[in-house]
């Protein structure tokens, strides 16, 4: 989902950018948000890294400027796409994938290679990737802390009244997640145990990606219940909220881009470092995955002062959209 919404985020930006861009998607049809994307869409049986002559074909018809892997992809494709004369950029958010980024032979394929997190969290360029990036003069590399659209007031308004809460008068929860993670199976229905249980205690609440029945009976008064929501509805009603509960994805990052106030909660064996790194730069409390641990770290939060700009010295998220953009257009634009 966070490879998803990333990629719906930056194609949106870029279409209003420059409305005469064409975009496509290339999906697995298994995904819950692969028939809803706004864009043309290629449904895959599956992930597309495990379709190579399907999107060697694809990208054999549409010949792009730019193909975007993100956290995605087989050397056969990156090829493919080099041939086609496409600019190519790959984004990392996971070891294993960064890993593969700094290969030699997809070094020589790729023109950027953006890492998903901040510095703090993915740790600076290691002594070897250093090596091969002074040696090959390429990837351009690039930390892409978090991406945030331009705040629209209007959407922000609807979506208030649509949900009946006041800007900085609720907690937003937010599970998150496209699938199960092993042993995280049970984890929407604890986040939204927590969330009616601080409704019951007449905290307004908004749970997002969930469902009433999911909740197993009549939800609590301060409850409002949502389904999944597009990534630009999301960052507004988190722009407008009190206190965020996330997991360690990319939510997390798009709250403390807000400056906000954050529980984080790990639902994958991947996130618990992400959290960590936040908790040790004082930028937001960690709760294990029970819905008590939940509700204390969130009355926690709320006890204490609204977070806002880092001091210097401190690490800090940035909302990278505008770099992201930058260079997507400087590589449709390069000559090939």
């Amino acid at each position: 989902m966070g490879e998803y919404a990333r990629c719906l985020t930056i194609a949106t930006a870029l279409a209003r950018r420059a409305p005469g861009l064409e975009m496509h998607f290339a999906l697995s049809r298994e995904a819950p948000y692969a028939t809803g994307t706004p864009f043309p869409t290629t449904l895959l049986p599956s992930s597309a890294t495990f379709h190579p002559r399907e999107v060697c074909a694809l990208i054999h018809e549409l010949k792009p400027r730019v193909v975007l892997f993100d956290n995605a992809g087989r050397t056969a494709q990156l090829r493919a796409a080099r041939a086609a004369g496409a600019r190519i950029v790959y984004v990392s958010s996971r070891r294993r994938q960064r890993r593969k980024g700094f290969r030699l032979r997809w070094m020589r394929l790729i023109d950027e290679h953006w890492i998903a997190y901040p510095r703090f969290i993915a740790g600076t360029p290691s002594t070897i990737e250093r090596l091969k990036l002074r040696a090959l003069e390429r990837p351009a590399l690039r930390f892409i802390d978090a991406l945030l659209p331009a705040q629209d007031l209007a959407l922000s308004k609807q979506l208030l009244a649509r949900f009946a809460l006041e800007a900085g008068g609720y907690v937003l929860i937010v599970p998150g997640g496209g699938s199960a993670h092993a042993g995280a199976e049970n984890a929407p229905a604890i986040v939204a145990s927590a969330a009616a249980g601080l409704a019951q205690r007449g905290v307004p609440t908004l749970l997002v990606g969930s469902d009433a029945a999911a909740l197993g009976g009549v939800p609590p008064a301060f409850l409002r219940v949502a389904p999944r929501l597009p990534p630009a509805e999301l960052v507004e009603l988190i722009r407008t909220a009190r206190l965020v509960v996330s997991n360690g994805g990319d939510t997390l990052l798009q709250v403390l881009a807000c400056a906000l106030p954050c529980v984080a909660v790990p639902i994958a064996h991947d996130q618990a470092h992400r959290i960590d790194c936040c908790v040790r730069a004082g930028l937001a409390l960690r709760a294990e995955l029970n819905a008590r641990a939940i509700e204390s770290a969130a009355f926690t939060a709320l006890g204490g002062q609204r977070q806002g700009e880092p001091p210097p010295d401190q690490p800090r998220v940035r909302n990278c959209l505008e770099e992201v953009l930058g260079a997507l257009m400087k590589l449709a634009c390069a000559t090939p």
